[in-house]
């Protein structure tokens, strides 16, 4: 049985907390550790009508069994103020984060075999005076990573992200040979070692419409992408493309593929969350640890509510406890 998963909730008003209180209703295949404020869990219980036994636990002595159906481990990590759901508040900014450098860190030292991760709220971490834009750079400058990869997944589809939260204007220039080697690159690698498929294959999409027509509608695919893929190949890859975005995402090409290379964020997203909203999750590649995460915001209109579904969540936990099964965490 690999290690202890750590499990984070995220913003504190949003609807985190319940995830993981749902969730806990059910009795996971291995150890799920909520690095959390047991005060903040208990009290969102209460609100939602649920009796669920907190055992609060040391990090250096973690549990070896699962928790039972109605049982959550509790790595107990204090609140500044308490929560109110649906009402942010700027105090509990270093919560958040101390929540994620310790499951983050305890990936690094060996405790977890990996971490699952609810959705923050940027914008309160910001109005704290604290600089965050995110999970993604948080992890990689805890890990010294330079550099990571986006990459949602749902059942059936995989889609990874040349360029990610980028002005559509911004997008052509942001396209260099060097980064879509260095992207593929990683995507690749933890195909392989994170997946464990032996031999991934890769579509590419192509930047402009058609792929670019021949060069009629945009120069990108000739002057950049294929070269860049042809000189991948080189080194083994099985890569195809780059190929119209509009046919690519049909039955006959992503029949036999792993994962498919978007050029930017609205290009492969839409179709992810169309054929998975609510079942999707989101993957860093590149981390030397393994962090999984929700495809949805922090919904402070739902906390408190009960009036929310698992199912990203769900799949963010099956996602990681396959990936450390593939690389033997």
């Amino acid at each position: 049985m690999p290690r202890p998963f750590a499990l984070t909730p995220g913003e504190p008003a949003g609807i985190g907390p319940d995830l993981c209180l749902l969730l806990s209703r059910q009795a996971q295949p291995h150890v799920l550790v909520a690095v959390a404020s047991r005060a903040l869990l208990a009290n969102r219980a209460a609100q939602l009508g649920l009796t669920i036994e907190l055992h609060e636990v040391d990090p250096q002595a973690l549990p070896q069994q699962p928790a039972a159906a109605g049982q959550l481990y509790v790595w107990d990590t204090p609140l500044a103020e308490p929560a109110v759901a649906g009402q942010l508040n700027p105090a509990n900014a270093s919560y958040v984060l101390n929540t994620l450098q310790r499951a983050g860190q305890g990936c690094l030292d060996g405790l977890f075999a990996g971490m699952i991760t609810a959705p923050v709220h940027k914008g309160v971490i910001n109005e704290a005076g604290i600089p965050f834009s995110g999970h993604t750079e948080l992890l990689a400058e805890l890990t010294h990573t330079e550099q990571v990869v986006m990459m949602l997944a749902t059942r059936g589809l995989r889609v990874a992200l040349v360029t990610t939260h980028l002005p559509l204007r911004e997008v052509a220039d942001a396209i260099t040979g060097e980064r879509l080697q260095r992207v593929t690159r990683i995507l690749h690698a933890d195909l392989h070692s994170k997946f464990g498929i032996a031999q991934p294959r890769i579509l590419v999409c192509g930047l402009n419409p058609h792929a670019g027509e021949g060069g009629h509608l945009g120069r990108e695919e000739i002057d950049i992408i294929a070269p860049a893929l042809e000189q991948l190949r080189g080194e083994g890859m099985q890569l195809i493309g780059p190929l119209p975005a509009d046919t690519l995402f049909t039955p006959k090409h992503l029949e036999q593929a792993d994962a498919v290379l978007a050029m930017y964020h609205d290009q492969g997203l839409p179709v992810l969350k169309y054929k998975g909203f609510g079942a999707a999750v989101n993957v860093t590649l590149g981390l030397p640890i393994i962090r999984t995460s929700v495809d949805h915001g922090t919904a402070l209109d739902l906390a408190g509510s009960g009036r929310i579904d698992c199912g990203s969540l769900q799949v963010a936990l099956e996602t990681a406890y396959q990936m450390a099964a593939a690389s033997g965490r």
